[in-house]
């Protein structure tokens, strides 16, 4: 079994989507935007100029949704490492937005290092949605040559991702940058009137929060001949640890954000817990889990519990519950919520586009010279998720402390990437067995 301490060896890759590619995804991105219409308008300033890092479908999504915020944003550059990616993307903006899309063929950027074209192009605003192994990396030259950035969730696959991706966002904050995460959920109306009412302190003081994210299998890529064993991984990214961060950090780390933020983002002192590879087996699969659940303990004795499962055939869930000395609220995230005890509330207020909404706060943020920073909560979201999966993988108890100061670094270094080195998947972790500390 392969130490997981640190598994840098000499090799390297990089990306690919975040659904399925192209005009399907970005239909479906762009139907939602047409229904909402358009965000704040600011005739009186001048062009935003906006570059898309990672044109999978997230990618495809997040620059519609940033030309529809700002009536005078254009896209003018896109990167990927893959060209099928980029001509998809760029086909299904291009159809959606129009005139706001004036990427010339020369900034159209293609490679390992296509992201540094991208910032260095002379674009305004950095929309970040690479697979989450290149963030941190990626983040930190964005904000380094001063622009706005929009990172999608995760942030990082380890602990040194996390340390730079905090530093970065410090550096957003002295120079006044705005720094937008992908944690959707937090910009839902639902979501937003719910949390609103449990820090009024509706439920009382919380004593646990609970939270499931149960769902089905995910896309995968037939290998293709002449692909690589790097491409075959950075087209199917997901299951690799190495280029995900595994499940609970790719897709479950929406329902631990969603903790934190009831929690008042505080960190937890430790946590403990399970995880196992049972039904989704097959090579196709790469190394990652199937399912966690994992116990989060906070100072006062507070918990937090995850459950997460990507299994075909199962029953899908995704839910928050929290639960005070005077009440319990009951989320279904950008969908319902109530809560019962000395007061009941339910939710009946106009819904909204939580995509939509956070790019239409980013921007009027940049117009207006008021800075958001969402740096160091997104990045303690991304770690609380790391933890989940240090503690699955090895079957310890491990404190936040040993975690976020461990020197676990889990794929290649940044400046290593090619599609010519080999990086070796490491095999499925076993509990009691995988280590994820230095002993």
């Amino acid at each position: 079994m392969q130490d997981q301490t640190n598994k840098k060896t000499n090799n390297p890759g990089r990306r690919t989507f975040i659904k399925t590619a192209g005009t399907t995804l970005a239909a479906t991105a762009v139907g939602m935007n047409m229904a909402y219409g358009r965000g704040p308008s600011a005739e009186e300033d001048g062009i935003l100029k906006v570059g898309l890092i990672g044109c999978g479908g997230r990618g495809t999504g997040a620059a519609v949704q940033a030309l529809t915020a700002d009536s005078k944003t254009r896209l003018t550059a896109m990167g990927d490492v893959f060209e099928d990616h980029l001509n998809q993307s760029y086909s299904a903006i291009k159809e959606e937005m129009g005139d706001q899309v004036t990427v010339a063929d020369s900034h159209k950027f293609i490679g390992f290092d296509a992201y540094q074209k991208v910032i260095d192009s002379g674009v305004d605003v950095v929309l970040l949605t690479t697979p989450p192994v290149f963030r941190p990396g990626q983040f930190e030259a964005a904000i380094a040559a001063g622009k706005h950035v929009f990172c999608e969730k995760p942030m990082a696959v380890d602990p040194a991702g996390v340390r730079k991706v905090l530093k970065a966002a410090q550096t957003a904050k002295e120079k006044r940058l705005s720094v937008l995460a992908g944690f959707c959920y937090r910009y839902d109306a639902v979501n937003m009137a719910a949390y609103e009412q449990i820090h009024q302190g509706i439920v009382g003081d919380i004593h646990c929060v609970t939270t499931k994210r149960f769902g089905g299998e995910l896309w995968s890529k037939p290998r293709q001949p002449g692909w690589s064993d790097m491409e075959y991984q950075l087209r199917n990214w997901l299951y690799y640890d190495w280029l995900s961060g595994d499940f609970i950090t790719e897709q479950a780390v929406h329902s631990l954000d969603l903790m934190a933020w009831a929690l008042g983002d505080r960190v937890p002192v430790k946590a403990i817990g399970t995880g196992g590879r049972q039904k989704r087996v097959d090579p196709i699969y790469g190394n990652i889990y199937d399912h966690f659940a994992i116990e989060y303990e906070y100072e006062d004795g507070v918990k937090g519990i995850h459950m997460c499962r990507q299994q075909s055939g199962t029953k899908g869930s995704n839910t928050v519950d929290v639960f005070g000395t005077k009440g319990h609220a009951y989320v279904k995230p950008a969908a319902e919520a109530r809560i019962s005890g000395q007061q009941n509330w339910q939710f009946e207020g106009q819904r909204n586009n939580m995509y939509q909404h956070e790019h239409d706060l980013f921007f009027d943020a940049i117009r207006k010279d008021k800075p958001m920073n969402d740096g160091v909560w997104m990045a303690h979201s991304s770690m609380l998720a790391i933890l989940g999966r240090m503690v699955g993988y090895s079957g310890q108890e491990i404190s936040w402390e040993q975690a976020m100061n461990s020197d676990m670094h889990i794929g290649p270094d940044f400046e290593d990437y090619a599609f010519d080195l080999q990086w070796p998947m490491s095999p499925v972790p076993v509990p009691g067995k995988t280590k994820v500390l230095k002993s």
